[in-house]
């Protein structure tokens, strides 16, 4: 039984030698170690084996068994490296190392600015949310004093879904879940994206970014709206700037206001940026309605505050100098990119 042991084994590096295809290498595995294999009809011979020859015979088997199994594998990988290497070699080549010209990405100039107005609000005590772009009928309208029957909701028509959420046409959609969640003494500022269903001109998108922030608590005045907006524009022009308050209407404020600011371009002397007029009009503000604050279960008896919606798009447009809005969405990176930072 040794004998014959031994002599597969040399049998089998004789046939090896000689193997030089996947075909060649499945036939010799099948002759060696399939279910008529050779190595395979001798393990069902061991059962002859003599008791005191069992130990021996059995490690011969074994390792033979184990030889052909590493081998064959051994084999088959050579096999496969050899006929990629063939198959690579007779293709064209591409080489990798040849310089290739590639454009160097840039931050878009609402990313730039978004990021310097947190900034300042942070160092000013703020935190920062983010807001969802679907939203429910109620967060986006009821909760913020805007019932069924007001008619500021066909200024606002906008994009509603089968399930009756809509995409959101204001981040004053999340002022009700922002003031449950932090209280009655909170400073949160909250950037986001809108959508309203809108006339495209150079002024008008119907998705366009806005930065809303509001501020709770106890004895809070109009003096300190007006405090955060000049620090705010100071931080994004670099210098001061003189602001003022007109009368405005808006549902979820109460008294409410237009916020203008002196126009950078011109330092108020007047320019086409401004329509000559040397103010530019910013964001709506104004002290929060004591309707929305109940809504959010505030007190409006004992904290007040104030909220604003800066539209931020305008701001971005004032600062670049674009004269276009639909440019921010139009992913002309030519043109984008001579505003942005490069990544």
């Amino acid at each position: 039984m040794k004998e014959k042991i031994l002599q597969l084994i040399k049998d089998f590096e004789q046939r090896k030698a000689t193997v030089s295809t996947k075909e060649e290498v499945e036939a010799l595995r099948l002759d060696f170690i399939g279910k008529k294999g050779l190595i395979t009809l001798l393990m069902q011979d061991f059962r002859n084996v003599p008791a005191e020859e069992k130990r021996e015979i059995g490690m011969l088997i074994n390792e033979a068994k184990q030889n052909v199994e590493s081998s064959v594998a051994e084999l088959k990988e050579k096999i496969e490296e050899e006929e990629l290497n063939k198959k690579l070699e007779s293709e064209p080549r591409i080489d990798c190392t040849l310089p290739v010209k590639t454009g160097t990405g840039a931050l878009s100039p609402r990313t730039i600015l978004q990021k310097q107005i947190v900034d300042m609000f942070v160092s000013m005590g703020f935190t920062i949310e983010d807001g969802n772009e679907i939203e429910t009928e109620y967060n986006n309208f009821d909760a913020v004093n805007v019932p069924a029957s007001h008619p500021a909701r066909d200024m606002q028509d906008t994009f509603w879904l089968d399930n009756g959420e809509v995409l959101k046409t204001q981040t004053s959609a999340a002022q009700n879940r922002i003031l449950r969640t932090h209280g009655p003494k909170c400073r949160v500022l909250f950037p986001g994206r809108c959508f309203r269903n809108e006339s495209l001109d150079a002024t008008h998108e119907n998705t366009f970014f806005q930065i809303e922030g509001v501020v709770v608590d106890e004895n809070v005045s109009v003096a300190n709206l007006i405090y955060f907006m000049k620090e705010m524009l100071k931080g994004v022009f670099k210098k001061d700037v003189n602001v003022r308050l007109r009368p405005g209407f808006f549902p979820f404020t109460e008294p409410s206001f237009e916020l203008d600011a002196t126009c950078p371009l011109c330092a108020g002397k007047g320019c086409g940026a401004c329509s000559h007029t040397g103010w530019m009009e910013l964001c709506p503000c104004g002290m929060i309605h004591p309707n929305v604050l109940r809504e959010a279960g505030i007190d409006p008896d004992k904290y007040n505050g104030f909220a604003f919606g800066l539209g931020f798009d305008r701001l971005v447009m004032i600062k670049t100098g674009l004269d276009d809005i639909r440019h921010l969405n139009g992913g002309n990176v030519k043109l984008l990119k001579q505003y942005g930072t490069k990544i």
